[in-house]
């Protein structure tokens, strides 16, 4: 990017910037679903359509609000690890507005670092 100091401000041309495409809205959120097995989850459909997968132990838990999760501003997904005794657990949650890819790969992270105690 080139700037012009003998200018004040800031001055750079459409070229310089590079300007790219971004992948925005909610997409296919089975990219997210499709990567849970049922020999190791649940998954449950309430009344409000609102999807909710659990881990059978307990301790994985992952949901999604298409109309956003009652009580939250706007939170469309919400995965929940819980801790031990040892260490605490975590929870992510993401807009109903993040595409599906991005949650399907933190998803993805997730399943990955767990195994069998």
């Amino acid at each position: 990017m080139t700037v012009d100091v003998a200018r004040p401000g800031f001055s750079t041309t459409i070229d310089a910037l590079r300007l790219r495409q971004w992948r925005l809205g909610p997409g296919q959120p089975g990219v997210v679903t499709d990567q849970f097995e049922t020999e190791d989850f649940n998954l449950i459909v309430d009344d409000r359509a609102d999807v909710h997968i659990g881990s059978k132990d307990g301790r994985f838990y992952l949901g999604w609000f298409p109309a956003g999760r009652p009580g939250s501003d706007g939170e469309g997904w919400r995965l929940s690890v819980t801790g031990t005794a040892k260490a605490p657990g975590y929870h992510v949650s993401f807009d109903t507005e993040t595409p599906a890819e991005v949650v399907a790969a933190t998803v993805a992270c997730v399943l990955a670092t767990s195994r069998p105690s």
